[in-house]
């Protein structure tokens, strides 16, 4: 019923899911500028890669709860004792490479909070006016898995050391932040975002 009411991009409503109804009506394609949700979003981006969103928004609170809801400061300083304890969490994806490289992200994203005054500031420099753009999509098959911006995105990320940063995940980190609204026009959040 929740469903009907209002007209969404067809991949919400895909799963009948609420978590995920939930996300795209709430978060995806808004504006973020807040450096933990940004390295919260960059984390679970790279844990996605090989695997379907949904699965990553299932363990979201999980992952808040086994990465200090994504404190950058303190997932820079895990040792390998918390690592083989994140490898062990049911709640996570236990993937080695992926759990080493949050951690050196977290690395990388203080360094550029101190280039850059923010996470925020650097990231958000990749857009024209450090503004977001506001796409027309009128089908999903419309909508690209990347774009120049998030090409130099990648690659900026990963001279700086990145690791699980390429340009397809890089512009899902865009569309989930809402440096791009990437809303369908028929969605009713397209003008609200």
């Amino acid at each position: 019923m929740y469903m009907e009411i209002k007209k969404r991009c067809d991949w919400s409503t895909s799963l009948q899911d609420q978590m995920y109804l939930a996300y795209h009506d709430q978060e995806w394609g808004v504006p973020v500028h807040d450096d933990r949700v940004l390295f919260e979003f960059l984390t679970l981006e790279g844990a996605q890669a090989g695997l379907s969103w949904s699965t990553v928004l299932k363990k979201r609170e999980n992952y808040r709860n086994a990465f200090d809801k994504f404190d950058p400061r303190k997932v820079a300083r895990y040792d390998s004792r918390k690592v083989s304890t994140l490898l062990s969490d049911p709640g996570i994806i236990r993937n080695r490479l992926k759990i080493n490289s949050a951690i050196n992200n977290a690395i990388r994203f203080i360094e550029i909070q101190k280039e850059f005054g923010s996470f925020d500031d650097y990231i958000w420099g990749f857009m024209p006016g450090n503004k977001p753009r506001t796409n027309n999509w009128t089908k999903m098959s419309q909508v690209p898995a990347k774009t120049p911006e998030s090409d130099r995105i990648s690659a900026d990320l990963i001279n700086r050391g990145f690791k699980f940063v390429g340009s397809t995940i890089c512009y899902a980190h865009m569309q989930a932040t809402g440096m791009v609204n990437d809303h369908l026009v028929s969605c009713f959040r397209h003008n609200e975002v």
